[in-house]
């Protein structure tokens, strides 16, 4: 009888081979922005990081560990939230919401297994765990892991995730 920890690990191998989006990174990997941007789906991340002024902080030397959350992601959120949190007023609030999507340095899914939790950039934690083999990252699965790039690693995930004080 499988053990969790082997659920966990064969869930994992699969999503590191990106077969349930068809994701996967370029021979050569590019910084996190970059990979992001080539995947395709990722749009309005990438627009929300440029607004929030984080995009050369991604392209930098890292090392990263990015949840991102897809268009589709981003789309679920209730209406007008996205285009509030684009506004130039709400910047910091942006910044907030971004920064806790990042955790500094690279943790692979193999780490995962070790980890209930880790602490993001913008200073409060994201929980991890697994439930029926899946990895979620508080209320967001990932959905594809270990998508590597040059200055770290990115985990793509079903759901805006939010800070507590949210």
């Amino acid at each position: 009888m499988p053990t969790p920890k082997r659920t966990f690990a064969a869930t994992l191998t699969a999503l590191s081979l990106g077969l349930s989006l068809g994701f996967s990174a370029p021979a050569f990997a590019d910084d996190i922005v970059d990979t992001a941007v080539a995947a395709g789906d990722f749009t309005t991340l990438a627009t929300a990081l440029t607004e929030a002024g984080l995009v050369e902080t991604l392209k930098g030397d890292g090392p990263f560990t990015v949840f991102a959350p897809t268009d589709a992601a981003f789309a679920a959120l209730p209406e007008g939230t996205l285009e509030t949190l684009l506004m130039p007023e709400n910047k910091d609030k942006l910044v907030q919401i971004l920064t806790y999507h990042v955790v500094p340095g690279k943790v692979m899914s193999g780490d995962v297994v070790k980890l209930d939790s880790a602490t993001t950039v913008e200073g409060g934690d994201v929980m991890i765990k697994t439930m029926e083999g899946k990895v979620m990252i508080n209320d967001a699965t990932v959905i594809a892991a270990d998508v590597a790039a040059d200055n770290g690693v990115i985990h793509v995930i079903d759901k805006v995730i939010l800070p507590s004080d949210m």
